[in-house]
């Protein structure tokens, strides 16, 4: 059994006394509200301060998530699967946590159109029946109706849908407030939100590399209401420096976990007026520009340094087995700013500096893959790119000899740094392929 087993499942037997009794105490539905005092906002959970240290669940494990400190969940959809919803809400009310409940709502980019008002109609009774069938289970925190519905959107209408929704939802439900995510804000949607949907309870803010200018925003667009950090996590690919050929670059391990850590302590653990906690993206592991970019564990479940990071700002302590660190990936000494143009078949070395301070035997995984090329945004579904087959030498403390691939074309070199217990750090670097000039 590795240490991170071991440490997690000695986590959990300590856990498991309170969370059983806490779970067998608890039949109906938690009290859910927000209150205002002193001039200061609250999330009350049955009468109880409940700051939200949360995560947007994937693939991750909620038994971890609760282990290193978490205390909620969000997911994006409901659906009605009644079985596998009740499953979910059930463990997570084993695991002490609250579960912020996704509902899944038209989105004008996916060719929902808020003029059909028949449309509006149905969806408006499919989300009443997904809202009955669960909101009587303890587990659940509140409601968050759509994701980013600003995002390329033309239609104001979206956002009386949006009212209609929480009246609704207020009417079948009073225990649990009503809230719906945004990407990034600003004066005009926040006065479309307070005339058209003024009974939501809360906003829900999805900020990444711009998170530092949340408080400037908050003034600039004169909402003065609570809010949670729905979403937010290392810088967004649309935001990172790009290659000449436009590859975004994305930053080691290393990097997101030190900013992980500095915008929550900088800017979302300093609101204690309006700010009632925030859920970082993402446990677990997802494709979105490359297999890493997002995602707090490895396709494998591997945790990354991030994982250590949020464990201590939830906590105040740092795990007793970290994960690796390392630096930005090289490739004969230049780095992914440089714009590295290769030769087709011709032979480079790679290096990837990692070290452990638990002093674990460190193993590299080396993989070359195609550069993405999907143009998805808000997290639509993408394909792992395909991967490369090269010649590959490796001398077993970083560095590697590999073979450009043989066609010209945009790739991706990614390093996994494991260290056995169960954790690991990566870093990648794009680079491009172009046949010899004659």
């Amino acid at each position: 059994m590795s240490v991170r087993s071991l440490v997690l499942m000695l986590s959990l037997c300590c856990l498991s006394p309170l969370v059983s009794a806490q779970s067998s105490a608890k039949t109906g539905p938690s009290q859910v509200s927000i209150e205002q005092q002193d001039g200061r906002y609250r999330l009350l959970v049955d009468g109880k301060p409940f700051h939200v240290k949360g995560a947007g669940l994937a693939s991750g494990s909620q038994e971890e998530l609760a282990a290193r400190g978490g205390n909620s969940f969000r997911t994006w959809s409901t659906g009605t699967d009644h079985v596998k919803v009740r499953g979910m809400l059930d463990r997570a009310q084993r695991n002490g946590l609250k579960v912020a409940m996704g509902i899944e709502v038209g989105n004008e980019r996916h060719g929902f159109d808020y003029d059909d008002d028949a449309a509006v109609a149905r969806q408006l009774q499919r989300i009443r029946a997904e809202v009955q069938l669960y909101q009587d289970h303890p587990a659940v925190l509140m409601w968050v109706v759509g994701n980013e519905l600003n995002l390329e959107y033309s239609n104001p209408k979206v956002w009386n849908a949006v009212g209609q929704i929480a009246d609704t939802i207020h009417e079948v439900d009073p225990h649990h407030p009503v809230m719906t995510t945004v990407a990034g804000f600003d004066a005009k949607l926040i006065d479309l939100l307070k005339t058209r949907a003024g009974s939501l309870d809360l906003i829900g803010i999805q900020l990444y590399g711009d998170i530092g200018a949340l408080p400037d925003k908050l003034r600039a667009s004169r909402w003065t209401g609570p809010y949670i950090v729905t979403e937010w996590g290392p810088t967004g690919h649309w935001e990172s420096p790009l290659t000449a050929w436009q590859a975004p670059i994305e930053d080691d391990a290393s990097r997101k976990a030190q900013l992980l850590q500095q915008r929550y302590e900088q800017v979302i653990a300093r609101d204690t007026v309006q700010g009632l906690g925030s859920y970082v993206f993402l446990w677990g592991n997802k494709q979105e520009r490359t297999p890493t970019w997002y995602g707090l564990f490895l396709p494998g479940g591997e945790s990354t340094p991030a994982v250590d990071a949020m464990e201590y700002v939830w906590t105040g302590r740092w795990p007793a087995n970290r994960a690796p660190s390392i630096t930005p990936l090289t490739l004969d000494g230049r780095r992914a700013a440089d714009s590295i143009t290769l030769q087709p078949g011709a032979s480079y070395l790679a290096q990837a500096d990692a070290e452990d301070s638990d002093g674990d035997a460190l193993r590299y995984r080396w993989t070359v893959l195609h550069e993405s090329v999907a143009k998805t945004i808000g997290g639509d579904r993408e394909d792992v790119p395909p991967r490369v087959r090269v010649r590959m030498q490796e001398d077993g403390k970083g560095g590697l000899r590999f073979n450009a691939p043989g066609t010209p074309g945009n790739y991706r070199l990614f390093v996994e740094v494991h260290d056995g217990q169960g954790h690991a750090a990566y870093a990648n670097l794009p680079f491009r392929v172009e046949a010899a000039s004659r």
